[in-house]
């Protein structure tokens, strides 16, 4: 009975191991996968929220004006003609 015991006892403490390793290598997986996306997004120009909303305030002003500036044409031609 005892030698069963021992052999349960080195199986487990094999998975145990195991599961540890496994553990272990999944941590280190995902911190080089974190570093490596970091390194990736950090060559790349991004804008901030703040000057994404400015430059789209600009470019709804301008679209307004552009409207503006067609109406005043398409008349200006109605009279030239």
């Amino acid at each position: 009975m005892q030698s069963e015991n021992k052999i349960i006892a080195d199986f487990v403490k094999i998975a145990n191991s195991a599961a540890g390793t496994l553990a272990g290598m999944g941590r280190e997986a995902r911190e080089q996968a974190r570093e490596r996306m970091r390194e990736a997004m950090g060559g790349m120009d991004f804008v901030s929220r703040e000057e994404f909303d400015a430059v789209k305030d600009m470019a709804a002003a301008a679209r307004e004006k552009l409207e503006v500036l067609e109406a005043r044409l398409a008349a200006l031609e109605a009279k030239a003609k």
